[in-house]
């Protein structure tokens, strides 16, 4: 299993970070591993909402198509992605500070069948693409 999380603060209000995180398209300003990011059904913010999120690893791109699972408007949304090789689930928290918002973003990665074995590896892999996103996260949300 390979997880990271991080939090970022925002002068924006908790209403525009959950607005911006649910809609998961976002994700290509953010994460520099992705390629291209599209809705490809429903609402960004209403459960059942889809996202195709291309990441280029390894000098290989893969398609992943996240769904709302759940949504907790302003507080809390979860997507999730499930592939042959791995599922990942991503819960992003917002909550309101005194003037702003904190955001965490919790993102856990686990690898289905035999590829299990390598995720120790992948472990230390995903914590520096996660450094990386969240300073991407940093740039986005500080605006």
């Amino acid at each position: 299993m390979a997880r990271y999380v991080g939090a970022v603060t925002s002068p924006r209000s908790p209403d525009e970070v959950f607005d911006y995180m649910a809609d998961f398209a976002n994700v290509r300003d953010w994460d520099p591993s992705v390629v291209r990011a599209a809705v490809l059904a429903g609402t960004p913010g209403e459960l059942g909402c889809r996202f195709e999120v291309v990441v280029r690893t390894l000098g290989r791109e893969t398609a992943l198509v996240y769904e709302t699972k759940q949504v907790t408007r302003p507080s809390r949304i979860v997507l999730e992605a499930q592939t042959a090789a791995l599922t990942s689930v991503d819960v992003v928290t917002v909550t309101a500070l005194g003037e702003g918002t904190e955001m965490t973003y919790d993102a856990d990665l686990r690898l289905r069948g035999p590829l299990r074995l390598v995720d120790p590896v992948l472990a230390l892999f995903f914590r520096q693409l996660g450094d990386k996103a969240a300073a991407g996260l940093r740039r986005e949300l500080g605006r």
